[in-house]
């Protein structure tokens, strides 16, 4: 299973970004969708998440200016994060990431990360 990521960019504080997320692989189901970014110098933090059941839960720093959504198609294993209101402190690595059931691989998940996109916001 690979994640690809899309969207990343520079943004004048105040913007908006869009990041897309699609998995490719032999999978069955995928529990919880996310994403995490990493600032310089710091830890990799949550952002935003979503389960199968669309249930959602964001940082507290992006609560009411970023929504996580993901593609209700059957079997269409894509999520996005809208960006709005941009600051700089948002400015960071944004890798997407997902809970991962495996087909053959039973009950067991795996969980797997993309390569990251930048987002870069200036004052």
């Amino acid at each position: 299973v690979t994640l690809s990521e899309s969207g990343g960019g520079l943004v004048q504080a105040g913007g908006s970004l869009r990041l897309s997320c699609t998995a490719f692989g032999e999978i069955a189901r995928i529990n919880i969708m996310a994403w995490y970014r990493q600032a310089p110098g710091n830890g990799r933090e949550l952002v935003a998440s979503i389960t199968a059941d669309d249930n959602t839960h964001y940082a507290e720093p992006v609560k009411g200016r970023f929504t996580i959504s993901r593609d209700r198609t059957k079997n269409a294993w894509t999520w996005t994060v809208q960006l709005n209101s941009l600051k700089p402190e948002d400015t960071g690595v944004y890798y997407c990431n997902a809970d991962v059931y495996e087909v053959g691989w039973g009950p067991r998940s795996r969980e797997f990360w993309g390569r990251g996109t930048q987002v870069t916001v200036s004052s």
